[in-house]
Parts: structure tokens; C-alpha cells; sequence
């Protein structure tokens, strides 16, 4: 009878410990899929539009299209880069083509846009070339992001800008006109109003 329960401990020990095993080899499993996948292309979020902008531009929907196309690209595949890039291209044509805020129409702003449809047509041709290699992509990837910074960058410009006038009331843009000139008195040394006054009680 000894010998059973002697037996029966030993069993039970064994299942124990396999079971631990199995458990530990599970959570190892699951810690590997939460590994980072080194393919992915982080980058930081560019500069979003300040509330005027976003209010003046919330009806422009061909640039919020873009605009929400874009977060694809600030944590992406370099497969995934490749694959929307011809997407990307296509949205920025129709944004430039679309433009219809008088403000955004100054040719500072379209080279902007402009600039910034070329590097993602470079884009889309890249994924044309089998052996691109993966930092090239990085690169351009960071390059559009930069210039659709600079793009946004240039748009708040423009309302900041626009808001401090208002606030100013003033126009800008006209220097401001003095009716009447100011005349300066002029400057007498005060040994020659000394000798002045002397005169005068003489």
C-alpha cells in the first residue's frame, strides 16, 4: 500500500511538472508576438493643422482624404508603403487640383504641394524597381512625411498671420499713413539760451 501512494506521488509530481512546462512554453509564445517587427518604418507624427486652419479646411475633403491617408505612413511596412504608395500619389494630385481657398493658391503654397506630389510619385515608382532596397524607402517615406509638414506648416502661417491682422486691425499689407508730419523743436545749446535771456534783461 506503501508502495501506491509512494507511486501515485510520483505521477502526480510528473503531470505537475509537464503542465508547468506547457504553460511556460505558451507564454514564451506569446511574449515572441509581441516582439517589434523590425520591418516596420516608424516616424514621428508631422505638424498638424492649429484649430483656424482646421475650421477653414474641414469642408476641403480631398485634403482630409490625404490627410488621413497619411497616418498610414508614419508606422508602416515597407511592403505596405510600397503597395499604398500609387494610392498616396493619386490623392495628392486630386487634393492640388481641388484647391479652392483663395489663401492656398499663392504660388509659395502650390510649389509646396507640388514638390510634395512628385517624392510620392517617386514613391509609387519605387515600388516598380525590384531591387530597391528597404532604406530607400525609409528615406522617401521620411521625405514625404517632412514636406507634407512643411505643407501644413505653411498653411498655419498663412492663418496665424491672418488672425494677427484681424486682431490688429490693420491692414498689413498698406503702410501705415501720418497725416501730419511730426516737427521736431529744434535743439538749442543752453549756453546760446543762457545768452538769450542775458540779452533780453540788458
Amino acid at each position: 500500500m506503501k508502495y501506491l501512494y509512494g507511486f501515485l506521488l510520483i505521477i502526480i509530481f510528473i503531470s505537475f511538472s509537464c503542465n508547468k512546462s506547457k504553460k511556460t512554453t505558451e507564454v514564451s509564445e506569446v511574449v515572441d508576438t509581441l516582439v517589434v517587427d523590425d520591418d516596420r518604418i516608424i516616424n514621428n507624427i508631422s505638424e498638424t493643422l492649429i484649430p483656424e486652419a482646421k475650421r477653414r479646411l474641414k469642408d476641403w475633403k480631398e485634403y482630409q482624404n490625404v490627410d488621413e491617408f497619411m497616418l498610414k505612413y508614419y508606422n508602416v511596412s515597407n511592403l505596405e508603403a510600397l503597395n499604398n504608395a500609387k494610392e498616396l500619389s493619386d490623392l495628392v494630385k486630386n487634393m492640388i487640383d481641388t484647391i479652392r481657398v483663395e489663401q492656398l493658391k499663392e504660388v509659395n503654397v502650390i510649389v509646396r504641394f507640388n514638390v510634395l506630389h512628385n517624392e510620392t510619385l517617386r514613391l509609387a515608382d519605387m515600388a516598380t524597381i525590384p531591387s530597391i532596397s528597404k532604406d530607400e524607402v525609409k528615406e522617401e517615406i521620411k521625405k514625404i512625411i517632412d514636406l507634407y509638414s512643411a505643407v501644413n506648416s505653411k498653411i498655419n502661417t498663412i492663418y496665424k498671420a491672418e488672425d494677427i491682422q484681424n486682431t490688429l486691425e490693420i491692414d498689413t499689407e498698406e503702410p501705415i499713413k501720418i497725416d501730419k508730419p511730426y516737427n521736431k523743436i529744434p535743439y538749442q545749446s543752453r549756453s546760446k539760451r543762457t545768452s538769450r535771456i542775458s540779452s533780453k534783461k540788458q
